[in-house]
This record gives C-alpha cells, sequence and structure tokens, in this order.
C-alpha cells in the first residue's frame, strides 16, 4: 500500500469533507490526498489489532477502496467526522477478521528461538502479543473495540468515545469492563499482568 507520495498544495488545505465531495465526483488526486492524510494512523491501528502487518494492510486497502467505491452514498449519509468514521470502518473490519483468525497458542510456543541476540525477548513479546489477542478474541465485541482504540491507537478517551458513538462516562465504564475482562480470559490462559491494560 501507498504509505504516502507527493502532495498537492490545493489538495493539502481542503478539508476531509471537501476530498470526501471531491472523491464522490471521481476526482483521484483528492482520494489519493485523503488517504495520505489517513493510511498511517489506519494501519497502525489495524496492525495493533489484528497483529499481523499484511492483514492489517489488506483491511486498510479494503477500507480505502469501499471510501472510493462509495463515496457518494457514504458522504450524504455520515453523521460523524471523516476520520471518526473511517476509524469505526477499520476497527470493525479488524476485529471482523480477528474472529476469523485462530491462534494455536501451542504450535506458537513450539518454535525454535531466534539465535540472534535479544531473539529470546522478541520471541517472548511475539508470544504475548499472540495470548493478547487470543484473550481479546474472546471478550465482547465493545469491550475489545474500546480497549483497540484507547491502547492499540493514538486516540484519546474522548476520541475514541466519539468513534464508538458514546459518552464519555460510557467510555470509560467500558475501558473498566474491558480491562476486567482481558485479565479474567488471560488467566484463562494462564497469564497475569501483561502490559497497562492489565
Amino acid at each position: 500500500m501507498d504509505r504516502g507520495g507527493p502532495s498537492h498544495p490545493e489538495a493539502d488545505a481542503a478539508s476531509d469533507d471537501d476530498l470526501l465531495r471531491a472523491t464522490a465526483r471521481g476526482d483521484r488526486r483528492s482520494f489519493q490526498r485523503l488517504m495520505e492524510r489517513h493510511v498511517r494512523a489506519m494501519l497502525a491501528l489495524s496492525t495493533r489489532v489484528l497483529r499481523n502487518p499484511d492483514d492489517a494492510d489488506e483491511v486498510v486497502q479494503e477500507a480505502f477502496l469501499k471510501v472510493w467505491t462509495m463515496a457518494e452514498r457514504w458522504q450524504s449519509d455520515r453523521e460523524a467526522k471523516f476520520s471518526t468514521w473511517l476509524y469505526r470502518v477499520v476497527l470493525n473490519a479488524s476485529l471482523d477478521r480477528l474472529r476469523r483468525v485462530r491462534f494455536v497458542a501451542v504450535e506458537e510456543a513450539g518454535d525454535p528461538a531466534d539465535p540472534a541476540p535479544g531473539g529470546l525477548d522478541r520471541a517472548m513479546a511475539r508470544q504475548r502479543e499472540r495470548l493478547v489477542s487470543t484473550a481479546m478474541a474472546e471478550m465482547p465485541a465493545r469491550q475489545r473495540q474500546a480497549l483497540s482504540l484507547y491502547y492499540f491507537s493514538d486516540l484519546t478517551a474522548p476520541e475514541a468515545a466519539r468513534v464508538l458513538d458514546l459518552s464519555l462516562t460510557a467510555m470509560e465504564a467500558l475501558l473498566v469492563r474491558g480491562k476486567r475482562s482481558l485479565r479474567t480470559a488471560l488467566a484463562r490462559l494462564g497469564i497475569r499482568g501483561i502490559g497497562d491494560v492489565t
């Protein structure tokens, strides 16, 4: 996926809504600029949810393909600002894909350790991420969404609340329940105390 390219001054000054309207009219340059503005954040979010850059790249490509093919309808139907709406689309697509992926922790634990310096640390970090992903796949969808947006992207709690169309109070309550559910799911896997979300 193209993660950025030459900029166009007139497109740089345009708002997301302006670019989306132009995209709805078939303007490829506006679509490219819209993508350049948001692709890194969307890839970061999807990669954190899926723990697989290739899968994340596919999810984000599919999301932007939807923006291109459905821009006219989405531009007129959308109530939230574009970035909030796009976060929601990418998060939901990532979580859908995560549900389809089955992590087999036993098989992964049998992989030989990387002999290079720091290889054991990297292998342990990968295993930890797989276990967290496996545990999150068992959680209720809204809790998984809240944790993914707040802990695994650059969104603040108020921004994550807007993506999920919640009040800040409801978002904070969801985060508390989500952390509790994650701790429980990890404990079932025999793991305690992984990172700041537990």
